[in-house]
């Protein structure tokens, strides 16, 4: 004979194939609204004088994906005692410089708050299938994830996604 807590085990696991099944199918199907447009990324205090000290630091990934109409303003907070160069534009300590981006592409900049002098962003067009939605909501997700965890920001090299 079976412990009475058998028998509620096959309605428990279709309960969650159908609460699986349910948010796939809400992630895929239903329109993206998002807050704010900003992508934030901050250059911290005292990131010149360590870089100057030797240290190799990564404030920023090399490359930032960007999606038009979701986050497609870059916005550069420089919190560190120096200013920074982000293409033609000088960020003055305490400064934000905000750039938003109207055409999905590939851009190279200038950045010398970034370890290689340079910083490449990719903006994606706005996510129109079912399939490319449950991608960038994934994405964004496995990044909110690593930022609370610390971990250094992470994008998908492959493809639109």
């Amino acid at each position: 004979m079976k412990p009475a807590s058998w028998k509620f085990r096959p309605f428990i696991a279709t309960l969650l194939l159908l609460l699986l099944i349910g948010g796939t199918g809400w992630a895929a199907l239903a329109p993206i609204h998002v807050a704010s447009h900003d992508e934030l990324f901050e250059i911290p205090k005292g990131t010149w004088a360590r870089r100057m000290a030797g240290e190799k630091i990564e404030i920023l990934p090399q490359t930032i994906r960007l999606t038009l109409g979701l986050n497609d303003v870059l916005l550069l907070k420089n919190k560190d005692d120096v200013p920074h160069i982000f293409g033609p534009t000088l960020i003055m300590p305490g400064q934000s410089f905000s750039l938003p981006f109207a055409q999905a592409s590939t851009y190279t900049f200038q950045c010398t708050a970034h370890a290689t002098g340079q910083l490449n962003i990719i903006v994606d067009p706005a996510p129109q299938s079912a399939w490319e939605r449950l991608r960038w909501r994934a994405r964004k997700l496995t990044n909110t994830v690593w930022g609370f965890a610390g971990l250094p920001y992470q994008h998908n090299h492959a493809g639109h996604g």
